[in-house]
């Protein structure tokens, strides 16, 4: 089985950052079918355009445009291209990074999809600054990465803890519910209580239900602003967005610039 060592990804790399034991790279995936192998180092795959599918020994996960996907070193996988036009942007950590951070190398384990909307964010803040690529890149870089981890880490804390049934269905309603929700619909889907859903949320999110709602809008975000045909109205619209003022607003909160402006400097620098 092939052994792809430091910075060797399948497909034709576009550009490519590496600094203080990580690498950060940008890729269009290319043919429809790579090999079996496996990666000397663990690193996560955010998909930028098009639809790829990872497969390894225990199952096969689809991963549209927006998904961000985990591979940990040594796990044997193999990817392949569901569209005409594919590519991604990834995060690679050597296995000395996490020592000299002070970070569990367990973090994570196997391989997963993540869904977790914080490290969406995140992610496509890391995108922004590895495309920026100015004077304060890097060190925006270095600490976006410790909060990567310590966001991972919570969420791995939370999952080790014993959670009631109903946060499973709380989460499948935020992630995939079209319906206008409320509180009030909520409790009924779940069948918890208002105040006790209202006191408990922050706990399992761990952020308000508001901002878990907010972000998980901006997760669908980048994929669409980084594809020229598609207008802000519309994206909007599909982030599930009420109008283009909120989504402006939302936006300059969490990325510091308007999405036009987003836009305008990943065209420029692409």
């Amino acid at each position: 089985m092939k052994i792809l060592t430091k910075g060797q990804y399948y497909g034709s790399q576009n550009s490519e950052v590496s600094f203080n034991g990580v690498l950060l790279s940008q890729y269009t995936y290319t043919g429809g079918k790579t090999d079996w192998h496996y990666h000397e180092n663990p690193y996560f795959m955010y998909v930028l355009q098009g639809n790829m599918m990872d497969c390894n020994t225990k199952l096969k996960t689809l991963c549209p445009s927006g998904s961000l996907m985990f591979n940990n070193w040594q796990e044997p996988h193999y990817g392949s291209k569901h569209s005409d036009v594919a590519g991604g942007f990834h995060l690679e950590f050597e296995k000395t990074w996490f020592e000299k951070n002070g970070v569990d190398l367990k973090l994570l384990e196997g391989s997963q999809r993540i869904e977790n909307p914080q490290l969406h964010i995140l992610f496509a803040q890391l995108y922004q600054d590895f495309v920026l690529s100015d004077d304060y890149s890097q060190i925006s870089v270095e600490l976006l990465l410790l909060q990567i981890c310590e966001t991972l880490s919570n969420i791995k804390q939370l999952n080790s803890q014993e959670t009631p049934n109903w946060v499973a269905g709380l989460k499948e309603l935020l992630h995939y519910d079209t319906a206008t929700l409320s509180l009030d619909y909520l409790s009924k889907e779940l069948e918890v209580h208002p105040v006790h859903l209202s006191r408990a949320v922050p706990k399992y999110l761990s952020m308000s239900l508001g901002e878990y709602l907010r972000k998980l809008k901006l997760k669908k975000v980048l994929p669409l602003l980084l594809d020229p045909s598609i207008s802000l109205t519309e994206i909007s619209y599909q982030a599930g967005f009420s109008d283009q003022s909120h989504f402006n607003r939302v936006f300059k909160s969490h990325f510091g610039m308007n999405p036009s402006y987003f836009r305008k400097m990943m065209k420029k620098k692409a």
